[in-house]
């Protein structure tokens, strides 16, 4: 595998040994839009200009100003890293099926499977929970290998079969089968996650709050052994690290969300969805706080997705899938380089 250099992307010589990958690429897209369109969904399309980006504590957002025609006057907005806000306040006007694909923005990232700008594919179905949307994923993963070609997923040299069953690990059956950590056991317990961790191996600093000590056992132990062989679903989150997700009805410490793994890869992230509102601000309001303390800044709320949720949420489940990172899988390249069409 020729390893792309992400510019110039004029370069013609750079282009040639490109394009297969972006060949792929078209292919990888007609497959989600055939996939959904059969299911008769929606395809939507909603703003990249938001009042608030989003409301994750750890990714950056890219702002701007919103001019009025005479100059005059000027509102701040933001390019959105999800059109998550913008699709849920659809679901409230009452779409109840919809996907879109579009390019989002998330600032101070980039590496051989990040870019600052990336394309995503969301979407939603009313009167459903995560479970149904994991469905989605195997719908999906297996129709785009068949229409790529492929029967396996390739990257950084591991393999995937998205026609096996896939595997469905919690994240405390996650800690315990790959590193004896009962987390379970120890939400909240900082001291003796720490212990723990450090007893398995993960890199822990004195400085490492609990949710630090978590994502590098995370990071380091479990993350590269999942989706080897066969896609991975790993669910019901801590509840705290799941703004927008409902809780597990039978145990609250856990979230209805889960990501799916391919080759220690993450492709998506997924929830059942929260439509509480009063919760939801406050989940908003707490995590804005802790962004500001970590990184000196904070984000907007939006005001009219919680005034959506008001007037009537109904339930739902939802996901964000990398579309860039599936095309990466089944073109089997390791860099995201090579299946975009100009680097940013």
């Amino acid at each position: 595998m020729v390893k792309m250099q992400a510019h110039p992307s004029w370069n013609p010589l750079l282009f040639e040994r490109k394009y297969p990958f972006l060949k792929k690429r078209q292919t990888v897209i007609r497959a989600i839009r055939s996939y959904f369109d059969l299911q008769g969904f929606d395809e939507v399309e909603t703003p990249i200009l938001q009042t608030a980006p989003g409301c994750e504590v750890h990714l950056h957002a890219f702002k701007t100003e919103l001019l009025s025609p005479d100059h005059q006057g000027k509102k701040e907005k933001w390019l959105h890293t999800s059109p998550e806000f913008a699709m849920k306040k659809l679901i409230v006007a009452g779409v109840e099926k919809q996907y879109q694909i579009c390019h989002v923005f998330r600032n101070a990232e980039g590496s051989s499977r990040h870019s600052p700008e990336f394309t995503m594919i969301e979407w939603y179905r009313v009167n459903c929970d995560y479970r149904q949307i994991m469905e989605d994923c195997i719908g999906l993963l297996r129709r785009v290998a068949s229409d790529v070609g492929v029967t396996e997923y390739v990257y950084r040299g591991l393999m995937c079969n998205p026609f096996e069953d896939f595997e469905y690990l919690t994240l405390d059956e996650a800690f315990r089968k790959y590193c004896d950590i009962p987390l379970g056991d120890l939400l909240g317990n900082r001291d003796g996650l720490a212990a723990a961790a450090k007893k398995a191996g993960a890199r822990v600093l004195d400085t490492d709050d609990w949710d630090a000590v978590y994502f590098s056992v995370l990071g380091d132990l479990i993350e590269p052994k999942l989706g080897v062989g066969r896609p991975t679903f790993l669910y019901e989150y801590p509840a705290h690290m799941a703004v927008l997700s409902r809780k597990k009805p039978s145990d609250p410490r856990w979230a209805e969300r889960f990501e799916l793994y391919v080759n220690g890869l993450e492709l998506a992230n997924a929830f059942s969805e929260l439509t509480d509102p009063v919760e939801q601000r406050a989940r908003f309001i707490a995590d804005m706080a802790e962004k500001k303390q970590i990184y000196g800044h904070d984000w907007p709320i939006d005001e009219d997705f919680l005034k959506a949720m008001e007037h009537g949420m109904p339930p739902c489940g939802g996901i964000a899938l990398g579309v860039d990172r599936l095309v990466m899988l089944a073109a089997h390249t390791d860099d995201i380089q090579d299946v975009l069409w100009s680097g940013v």
